[in-house]
């Protein structure tokens, strides 16, 4: 058997008081406690995202650069290195300045209308737009 005692009177409201003030003091403190652990997650994710976007911006570039570089070798290989003269890149612009006794049909057949193609008297100067064939390749790794 079981027996229960029932206090009545005012020490058991000022009980009842004291215990809705602690737990509201405990849920508060709760709350603040998780708001400063979230803000000093997201500020520590922030500073990582920062760095990942680096990191991604570096590696981009390089994997830009080398298509660039092969894409210049490439266009070098077609007109014979011994023909060529100086090699450039402006903007987006490959310059090639050849000897005026290359033979430039390999590089017509594969750069089309993207190779501007200029003949002096002394050389042979050909801007390669590499615009739509980085992004291209870009896009296909």
């Amino acid at each position: 058997m079981i027996v229960t005692v029932k206090n009545s009177g005012p020490k058991n409201y000022v009980i009842k008081i004291i215990s809705i003030v602690a737990l509201v003091t405990m849920f508060t403190a709760y709350y603040f406690h998780m708001s400063d652990e979230f803000s000093s997650n997201e500020v520590s994710l922030e500073k990582i995202s920062k760095q990942n976007i680096e990191e991604m911006k570096k590696e981009e570039s390089k994997r830009v650069e080398k298509l660039i570089f092969k894409e210049v070798e490439t266009a070098v290989d077609l007109v014979g290195q011994e023909y060529i003269q100086d090699v450039k890149i402006v903007k987006n612009k490959i310059l090639l300045v050849c000897d005026t006794s290359a033979n430039l049909d390999a590089l017509k057949v594969r750069y089309g209308t993207l190779a501007l193609i200029k003949n002096d008297l002394n050389n042979v100067k050909i801007a390669i737009d590499i615009k739509y064939i980085i992004e291209s390749k870009y896009n296909e790794n």
